[in-house]
């Protein structure tokens, strides 16, 4: 006879199957008397799962809607719909929603059975996903292995490309993914270096987790120190200029991934760098704030030069 875990187990599925059932339906589905499906539904409800029941001829049972995300029993063929979707996403496929698929991900196929997880991966290598923008995409498998890691408090390690094209092997205690303007970014512990480093996945090879585990000792702000080394890394260019804005107003048209904003006389003060100058001046000409360069002079000259030549190619 089956277990009472195992025909709970069944009764939720067939409850998250479709929105309504009958009494006798349940039954015989189950192979039980209309009186265990009651007593099961009791069960259910102590549990915590809101199971609501309408007496009558045309009455039954559904599955209403709880607080919280009751655990979900997947067939075999819904459990490989889900995880491609979330692969899917994860890369790219669902604007703004890239790191929660990856955390969805951690955890689905951190349960998947093997030969579900085989599955999977065969038909994620015959699919072609095409994004748009320039931007190379990064492997789901990569982001994966990444957010088990973070998820696991299990250390990593892989190779490095640096900016500027030096390569080197990383061990690290990862602890978050954040994603900035569709680029990826991992924020660890370098043992090697006894520092917080962060790491475009992008300039990764070969992450792989390594079986040993670690004890979170703190808890960074993951996003914060991204967007910190984004907008302060010393670049080639480090420009201060004073925007005739608010501070609300000139941070809805300037992203913390650009340059980090502060109240000043007269304004806003931007801060932020590059490795090309004439970069810079190009998205200073898009804003539509009127501004003072503080630093460096050369801005200057490089503003009124872009100005002369937009003037050249517009004249009637």
């Amino acid at each position: 006879m089956e277990s009472p875990a195992a025909r709970l187990l069944g009764l939720l599925s067939l409850l998250q199957s479709r929105p309504h059932w009958n009494g006798p339906e349940l039954a015989e589905r189950l192979g039980v008397t209309e009186r265990t499906v009651r007593r099961d539904v009791t069960r259910l409800r102590d549990l915590g799962y809101p199971v609501e029941a309408e007496a009558g001829r045309a009455g039954g049972y559904q599955l209403g809607a709880g607080g919280a995300l009751p655990p979900l029993l997947l067939t075999d063929d819904e459990a490989v719909a889900v995880a491609l979707g979330l692969r899917a996403a994860a890369s790219g496929g669902v604007s703004g929603y890239e790191e929660a698929a990856v955390a969805g991900l951690a955890k689905l196929e951190q349960v998947l059975p093997a030969h579900l997880r085989e599955r999977v991966l065969a038909l994620n290598a015959s699919i072609v996903l095409v994004r748009s923008g320039g931007d190379a995409p990064i492997d789901p498998e990569v982001l994966l292995t990444l957010a088990q890691g973070c998820r696991r408090a299990e250390r990593l390690r892989f190779a490095y490309r640096d900016g500027s094209g030096n390569e080197t092997e990383r061990r690290v205690e990862p602890y978050g993914l954040v994603n900035v303007d569709r680029r990826w970014y991992l924020v660890a512990l370098d043992l090697d270096r006894d520092d917080w480093r962060t790491f475009r996945l992008d300039r990764m090879g070969l992450p792989a987790l390594t079986g040993h585990r670690f004890v979170r000792t703190t808890e960074p702000d993951t996003a914060a120190m991204v967007l910190a080394g984004i907008s302060l890394t010393p670049f080639a260019w480090q420009a201060e200029v004073v925007l005739q804005a608010g501070l609300d107003e000139a941070a809805a048209e300037v992203p913390a991934s650009v340059g980090s904003l502060e109240p000043c006389s007269g304004g806003t003060l931007l801060r932020m760098g590059a490795n090309e100058l004439n970069w810079i001046a190009r998205y200073l000409a898009g804003l539509p704030f009127a501004m003072e360069v503080r630093h460096p002079p050369e801005l200057r000259a490089e503003l009124r030069a872009l100005g002369r030549r937009l003037q050249q190619g517009n004249r009637a």
